[in-house]
């Protein structure tokens, strides 16, 4: 009996239009601070950084048994030693970040229950044992299987502690960050001194951030930007003295003036409507910044059919490059591929200015096209990462680990917001290895260079415009020329002549009866009815005269 080896497809999940920002931030620098406006921001942000992490100590002490009383008796107790507003703004910063570190528990439990799986399976294995595409197989050596064992316990051990934690409502959250905060140990491997570290840590930690109010002078009253850009801070009230204004204020002697979004930060003040802002210092550059951030209304995305109007820009994304290819609407590529290349080594802010500036890059491109929206992968390694599904595959690991793939779609709906254009997202289920088959070698020619992974920005672009990614797809049967038997589509790549027009049916005498309507005979000619072939009655001669 044959074995069938057809590998099974997954389901392909519905392209949708992504949702669009639900949020605004935008930032300028406090130039030309005295050094009394350092001073007291220096006091102020060390004293409420203190109340937050008090709060933070206690709202991790509670877990599970939070309640709207105990968060009552918190703010209470914080409003004693600032003001009724910088409490409520303390308590809400400490319940996202306890929320936030629950969620990455819970992220952490599930990577954990992955490893453990994969190792069991491979385990259960015999040594030797090939694996498939969708389950590794058995280990190399004997000695791989002992490691693997003792592998499994370490991660069994901590999956129980993991699980343990979190029914108990216990999370680790470490204010200024915990890479920071390890590289106290490790200075001369941080490139930092123990003076620079400090100032770092302690930065970090101070609180200066105030939610908006609607309704209230300029959306906040704590922190106050005026539209000719003065910046006022509400003094908590152990430093009520050093205020320089009424009602307990300081005023700065910097002036802020957002380049970015001014007129709809100006709309928004000048409406009283809520604006949240921050004050940090950089310490490497030693310079003061102000960010203001908003929330937006809900944006009703575009219709499917409607971003599809105007065709697709298919868009692939790699470790090192977009690969991008506009669509018409009937899913045709036009013009030549485009790769819009970024570097992802170096500092976070180096990292985040490259996808910036690609993310530009293909946003002009897509408007020149004229398109109505952009299609991309709606990718997730979060499941990927484990080295016991890649075992020595760390270079694999890395190439996955380095896609900023949650990051780069929230900043490119962001962007592409502002230029009126739309993120349909798609299944990347087989885009690269189907998009490689059926486009990679046609549109080659010796001026036009293809990858696979300008292949997948087609193959992409067609599942978001609705069509199979195949570049033909079968008639329907009774139009077929040779009727129901006529060859497909799926042709095996080895026949011949695949890709070549069918010849037209001429009129043959044989079937002549056999057609509707046709109901006489007639004789077959003996003439053929090509001039090569035709039949001549003079008698072929080897003369060099000609015949006359």
């Amino acid at each position: 009996m044959q074995r069938n080896t057809k590998r099974q497809l997954r389901v392909i999940d519905a392209s949708f239009v992504a949702l669009g920002p639900s949020g605004v931030a935008i930032r300028d620098r406090l130039k030309h601070l005295t050094p009394d406006d350092e001073k007291v921001l220096r006091l102020v942000g060390e004293h409420l950084g203190r109340l937050a992490s008090l709060d933070l100590k206690d709202r991790c002490a509670d877990g599970l048994d939070h309640s709207t009383d105990t968060w009552a008796a918190r703010k209470q107790g914080l409003t004693a030693e600032s003001s009724s507003r910088w409490a409520g703004s303390i308590t809400k910063a400490t319940h996202d970040q306890w929320a936030l570190s629950r969620r990455c528990q819970l992220a952490h439990i599930q990577g954990l229950e992955a490893g453990v799986r994969t190792l069991m399976h491979r385990l259960s294995l015999p040594l030797g044992e090939k694996g498939t595409k969708k389950a590794a197989g058995g280990y190399r050596s004997k000695s791989e299987w002992f490691q693997k064992t003792r592998r499994l316990h370490v991660l069994e051990h901590r999956l129980d502690a993991a699980r343990a934690e979190r029914e108990a409502g216990v999370v680790h959250v470490v204010r200024g960050g915990r890479k920071l905060l390890g590289n106290r140990h490790s200075l001369q491997a941080a490139q930092l001194t123990e003076t620079e570290w400090r100032q770092r840590w302690e930065a970090e930690r101070w609180f200066l951030a105030a939610d908006g109010e609607s309704g209230k002078r300029f959306g906040n009253e704590t922190i106050r930007v005026t539209p000719d850009g003065e910046v006022s801070i509400k003094l908590p009230a152990p430093l009520a003295g050093l205020a320089n204004a009424r009602h307990g204020r300081y005023v700065l002697a910097s002036r802020v003036g957002f380049a970015h979004r001014a007129a709809e930060w100006a709309d928004r003040i000048d409406a009283n409507r809520a604006v949240a802002y921050r004050i940090h210092l950089d310490v490497v550059r030693e310079r003061w910044y102000l960010t203001a951030s908003w929330q937006r209304p809900v944006i009703q995305t575009i219709p499917l059919e409607a971003a599809r109007a105007r065709g697709m820009v298919g868009v692939d994304t790699n470790i090192d490059h977009f690969a991008a290819y506009r669509l018409d609407v009937h899913g045709n590529p036009a013009g030549d591929p485009m790769r819009f290349p970024y570097d992802l080594t170096g500092s976070a802010d180096h990292r985040d200015a490259q996808i910036r500036h690609a993310i530009t890059q293909v946003l002009h491109w897509a408007k020149r096209c004229g398109v109505a929206a952009i299609a991309i992968e709606d990718l997730d390694f979060t499941a990927e990462k484990t080295r016991e599904k890649h075992g020595r595959r760390k270079r694999f690991r890395q190439l996955i680990s380095g896609i900023p793939t949650a990051k780069l779609k929230a900043r490119l709906i962001s962007m592409a917001a502002e230029q009126g254009l739309s993120i349909v997202a798609v299944d990347p289920a087989y885009t690269t290895q189907w998009g490689g088959q059926h486009w990679q070698k046609p549109l080659a020619t010796p001026r036009r260079k293809m990858t696979r992974h300008d292949a997948a920005g087609i193959a992409i672009g067609r599942r978001a415009l609705g069509h199979p990614i195949r570049r033909r797809t079968a008639p329907p049967p009774h139009h077929q020329s040779d009727g129901v038997g006529h060859r497909t589509v799926q042709a095996e790549p080895g026949t011949r002549g695949r890709e070549e027009t069918r010849p037209p049916v001429t009129e043959r005498a044989h079937d002549a009866r056999a057609r509707a309507g046709n109901t006489g005979t007639r004789e077959t000619s003996r003439t053929s009815k090509t001039v090569r072939d035709v039949r001549s009655d003079q008698a072929w001669v080897q003369s060099s005269l000609l015949i006359t």
